[in-house]
């Protein structure tokens, strides 16, 4: 009889476990598409996968981290689960691809439990657009723990392909200052495809998988984690979290996330669209992000710059030149003059103060560039070592102030590790108070920060127009590599590429059009856009082009997906107010025709239209008429802007 008791508690057991690991737990999206699943594994892993209209999107992935103090990797409990709860959110943003943005998601939160019974809360939350999830850890403590790994992961299908930019390894290249997220990316590889460097690939990453285009990034990064990315190795297309390296932080100060308790982590995103305009329409890397902390709306504004230095390097940080630039935005109606590098011994604090007071009588702002290094690189260029502590921001900022100065461009940061993010964003904090707007570059990426920080105008973190005027190599890749990036590194953030040359660069042989180079002062998105074209270019241009470039809008309300193939060209609307303005590039050495047939214009919308002469170097203007289908013609390397009446 003992036998049998025992032998029915043995079965009773193995059917209650065998019911626990089977039972999956649903989060869907709003609309019903997009359908999450996520149970405990019989090592007690939490697992999720992710299908679309019953198309299977990402397989069995893995959730979980390991902590200082303890394992949420496996051997974990799942004590509840909430039920369906709805979220929504209405915000507006300074600048971006949409001023007025709106999220609804379905949010489940599963309350799990470590071996020794310490909490993790997994927080799942499902939108038209994609998955978002973070893990959150409750209680209070009074020692900070650090997390040593993710094993988060997102495991696509071997069919799948990816468009990926790798990121080299901390404190090489230049004066050491790598990672700067400036290399090309690699286009339509097989998913398992090793990262060149150990330091793994960079976010946002693309991937397609039959009609599908998913975005994998991260936003709410803040001071109490570090940046990540996705792990140089992907064994059949699972991609892994991938922390910094150990040289990626302030001296002594942490590279790893380290916190007291409670603590949130950043929202890992999965952005899904069934074709590339749901992608490129989205919103999910603000929408997730935190909101704004302070209010910068009654002194800080979006708009246009000049910039000598990308074209004219280091010996025009003078007195005169910088004037005549102040000149050349005033005449484009441009409200903001950047003054770059070595402006402290070229030109010094007094005169500088001087064309701040000049630059004001032609309703023009001055912004001025930093280096941000302390020990992490060994770039020499000032000024330098400003920034590093907050009683020498403050007195630097308390003097920029008082000059009359609206900017900050900061430069030269050591990587993604805990104490640089927090670096970042003091800057931030504390260049709000004296009402500066900042730009950074030779730095990461934004991660929704120019929500959460408004005064963020936009970040680098690309291989940008600087480049072409390094080599006739960068050049030759410029045309394909725009092509790129409005799906990738500008799909949820701001991002400082310096736009539009027409007249050219000395000693380089530019590949693309006037028309490629006009469109891109649609196609890319910055809270500050720094022109890259000089004074002397810009006089040689007809007046159709001038008037464009002196009426381009500081913010766009809108975006639109017409066309496009990363790595072949993309076509996108943009709209301010009642007029839409409609941009193409062309990324191959092939001439391409695009039948523009937009549904959110009226048949009885008209625009003008801008484009290549057959001669790719002169500019043709023309009407057209929305009333029937349209065709362009771009040619090789070329492009076309059309602004609707």
């Amino acid at each position: 009889m003992n036998k049998l008791v025992t032998l029915w508690m043995l079965c009773i057991t193995f059917l209650f476990t065998t019911q626990l690991f089977a039972n999956e737990y649903t989060i869907t999206s709003p609309d019903g598409k997009i359908v999450v699943n996520v149970w405990l594994n019989e090592k007690g892993g939490v697992r999720y996968k992710i299908s679309h209209l019953g198309n299977v999107v990402l397989h069995e992935s893995k959730l979980g981290l390991l902590r200082s103090d303890g394992d949420f990797s496996k051997n974990l409990k799942l004590d509840s689960v909430s039920g369906d709860i709805r979220v929504s959110d209405k915000y507006k943003l300074q600048h971006g691809k949409r001023l007025n943005c709106e999220y609804v998601a379905n949010k489940k939160i599963f309350y799990c439990k470590n071996k020794v019974a310490m909490p993790m809360h997994i927080i799942f939350q499902v939108s038209n657009d994609g998955v978002a999830f973070r893990y959150y850890f409750p209680g209070k403590s009074e020692r900070k723990i650090t997390i040593y790994k993710e094993v988060t992961s997102f495991h696509f299908d071997s069919a799948a392909k990816a468009f990926l930019q790798p990121c080299p390894d901390a404190r090489t290249g230049w004066c050491y200052s790598q990672p700067s997220y400036e290399e090309y990316y690699q286009l339509n590889i097989p998913v398992g495809t090793p990262s060149p460097f150990q330091a793994g690939w960079v976010m946002p990453a693309l991937f397609n998988y039959g009609n599908y285009w998913i975005s994998i990034t991260e936003t709410a990064v803040d001071t109490n984690y570090c940046g990540s990315r996705l792990g140089q190795f992907s064994p059949d297309g699972e991609y892994s979290v991938q922390f910094p390296q150990p040289q990626e932080c302030r001296g002594s100060e942490p590279y790893l996330p380290e916190s007291q308790l409670p603590w949130y982590t950043p929202w890992r995103i999965i952005a899904i669209a069934d074709n590339l305009g749901g992608l490129v329409e989205s919103t999910l890397g603000t929408d997730l992000a935190n909101p704004a902390q302070y209010d910068v709306s009654s002194w800080m504004e979006p708009g246009i710059a000049s910039w000598s230095w990308v074209i004219l390097k280091d010996n025009a940080t003078v007195y005169d030149v910088q004037k005549r630039y102040i000149d050349f935005a005033a005449q484009m109606n441009w409200r903001y003059c950047l003054i770059d590098a070595l402006w402290d011994t070229q030109i010094g604090y007094d005169k500088i103060k001087e064309l701040a007071e000049y630059a004001k009588t032609k309703n023009v702002k001055i912004l001025l560039w930093y280096n941000s290094a302390g020990d992490w690189n060994t770039t020499t260029i000032t000024p330098r070592d400003k920034l590093l502590t907050t009683e020498l921001r403050n007195a630097e900022f308390s003097r920029l102030k008082e000059m009359g100065i609206a900017g900050i461009k900061v430069d030269f940061f050591g990587g993604d590790g805990q104490s640089m993010m927090k670096y970042y964003i003091d800057i931030l904090k504390d260049a709000a108070k004296y009402n500066l707007a900042v730009n950074f570059h030779g730095a990461t990426y934004p991660r929704g920060w120019h929500r959460t920080y408004p005064n963020l105008v936009s970040m680098e973190a690309i291989r940008g127009m600087e480049y072409v005027t390094f080599s006739q190599y960068f050049a030759d890749n410029q045309p394909w590599h725009c092509t790129v990036i409005p799906f990738t590194r500008n799909l949820f953030d701001p991002m400082d590429f310096t736009p539009v040359n027409f007249s050219g660069i000395p000693n380089i042989q530019r590949k693309t059009t006037g028309g490629f180079e006009l469109a891109l002062s649609v196609i890319f998105t910055s809270g500050i856009q720094h022109i890259a074209e000089t004074p002397d270019g810009m006089d040689q241009q007809v007046n159709f082009i001038k008037e464009h470039m002196s009426t381009l809008p500081k913010t766009w309300d809108d975006v639109k997906f017409i066309d496009g193939y990363p790595g072949k060209f993309v076509v996108l609307a943009r709209k301010k107010g009642n007029t839409w303005y409609l941009a193409g590039i062309n990324g191959e050495n092939a001439e391409r025709i695009v039948e523009l047939n937009p549904a959110f214009l009226s048949k009885k919308n008209k625009g003008i239209l801008i484009t290549d002469a057959v001669d790719g170097k002169n500019f043709i203007q023309q009407n057209v008429d929305f009333g029937k289908s349209l065709k362009i013609k771009m040619l090789s390397y070329g492009g076309f802007v059309i602004r609707t009446n």
